[in-house]
């Protein structure tokens, strides 16, 4: 079956017809690539063709074939994926590479805007000693990274907080539905998804009030924020414009708008010494240097992907104020 599907893809102009034509039939069958090969002669169930025909459909309208699988794989790690987040992409590994080396021992670092929580999940993973805190503005990304958190083995060492930036950290305690497995009961009791006291010195945890320079001591910030212009975003492949949130997209009139706000907040939040590690667009590393670089960073490097881009600005904050 896959076979016809491939060729249709083909026709369409799809580079990779045949692994997408693979991969979802043998997600709709509910088969692996050495099941699918063995029994790919056998006859399929109608109502099975029909799954596979609407996954088919929809992917030669231009959704991807993660968001049709509904997971991504990311740092070796598998993501599960849901209309509030972006996918993953081979690109912010970089970012995680650089925060691996950059935590230091026992370190605690913030993630912001975490989507599927790849960033955070991925360098927890590799980073036993490590524990985080990380935010989104959408309920959805973030009930969807808490998942992820549970499923790659992290949900203990990784909280959560709702809020736009850095106001989720401020936050009073955001409530998000728990993972499969992990509420009171089967009734689905809420979880806290908001960080325990660890993260601000007193009991009422990040929720206390007032905050002074440092009060969360975190030891790295990181973040892969939404840098595309808004003006481009409609020029995207269908894929990306149709399908991705726009809202983890639209960086702004000039893609630079989260940064600002980064870059103007992040030292309260920071040890001194601490540093912020930010994803960027290829055209962007000399702006956001510069946006750092203004707000008294020091040491700012931008680092280059495996494809010779500007991908991560490194910025390292070195006074206690």
């Amino acid at each position: 079956m896959w076979r016809g599907w491939r060729d249709a893809l083909a026709r369409l102009g799809f580079a990779t017809a045949a692994l997408d034509a693979k991969l979802l039939t043998g997600h709709a069958l509910g088969l692996d690539a050495l099941d699918l090969a063995r029994r790919e002669h056998e006859p399929v169930p109608l109502e099975a063709v029909g799954r596979v025909a609407d996954l088919l459909q929809r992917r030669m309208s231009g959704e991807s074939v993660a968001r049709l699988i509904g997971e991504r794989e990311f740092y070796g790690l598998s993501f599960g994926l849901n209309s509030a987040t972006l996918e993953p992409r081979p690109d912010t590994e970089l970012l995680v590479d650089l925060a691996i080396k950059a935590l230091p021992s026992g370190g605690r670092l913030l993630d912001l805007g975490t989507g599927t929580g790849c960033v955070p999940i991925a360098i927890l993973a590799n980073r036993t000693d490590a524990s985080g805190l990380a935010t989104d503005l959408s309920p959805e990304a973030l009930e969807m990274a808490q998942a992820n958190a549970a499923r790659n083995g992290v949900g203990e060492r990784l909280d959560f907080a709702l809020g736009d930036w850095f106001a989720a950290v401020e936050a009073p305690p955001a409530l998000i539905p728990p993972h499969k497995g992990e509420g009171d009961d089967e009734h689905g009791t809420l979880s806290h998804a908001h960080p325990s006291p660890r993260w601000g010195g007193t009991e009422g945890g990040v929720g206390s009030q007032p905050r002074g320079p440092n009060d969360c001591g975190f030891d790295l910030i990181t973040s892969n924020p939404p840098y595309i212009t808004s003006a481009v975003i409609e020029t995207l492949a269908p894929e990306v414009k149709d399908f991705d949130p726009r809202l983890a997209l639209d960086g702004g009139p000039d893609g630079l708008a989260p940064y600002r706000i980064i870059a103007a907040e992040a030292g309260r939040f920071l040890k001194p010494g601490g540093q912020v590690l930010v994803e960027i667009g290829y055209d962007q590393g000399a702006s956001v240097a510069a946006l750092f670089g203004a707000r008294g960073f020091s040491n700012i490097a931008v680092h280059r992907d495996l494809g010779g881009l500007d991908r991560v600005v490194v910025a390292h904050h070195l006074s206690g104020s």
